[in-house]
């Protein structure tokens, strides 16, 4: 029964990985997965602090709620207006709906929502791709976060594993 805890882990966290670039795969609730199952583990579970677990269960909540907003913060911090933060939305759903360049869909999906957003309203070619680019900013910001909480839950794991 360990060693199924212990390999669940380890898909949780290589989930939680991909999760990071995979909007529609929460990563970091995911790996924090890892950790919890590990509270099941005979030996582990006494060295697990409450400590670790409140402060990495905070981290995940908080990064996977400023995820959502970076894209749009971004395209407005760039000023870009509210139809493309409308746009880099639209433009990120149609990217999982339709993932015709593959992964890469996912980072082109908001840039091109939001510059498409701006110009269908009357904003010039530049406005429009510095929306796009705040858009791909705050995206690639949220995949850094994820991946940061992620890799902070991954050491742990191994930590408490080996």
């Amino acid at each position: 029964m360990d060693v199924v805890l212990i390999i669940l882990g380890i898909v949780f966290l290589l989930l939680g990985a991909i999760g990071c670039i995979a909007p529609i795969i929460p990563g970091p609730p995911i790996a924090y997965l890892s950790v919890l199952g590990l509270l099941l583990h005979s030996t582990i579970a006494e060295e697990i602090k409450t400590k670790f677990l409140v402060l990495a269960g905070v981290l995940v909540i908080a990064v996977t709620v400023i995820d959502y907003f970076l894209p749009i913060w971004g395209t407005k911090k760039f000023g870009g207006t509210d139809a493309g933060k409308r746009g880099s939305i639209v433009g990120l759903i149609v990217a999982f709906i339709f993932p015709v360049l593959g992964p890469l869909t996912i980072l082109v999906g908001p840039f091109a929502g939001a510059v498409i957003g701006e110009l269908i309203t009357g904003q010039d070619n530049k406005t429009a791709l510095k929306s796009g680019l705040g858009s791909f900013l705050g995206f690639v910001g949220g995949v850094i976060l994820k991946f940061g909480v992620v890799v902070f839950i991954a050491m742990k794991f191994i930590e408490l594993v080996w």
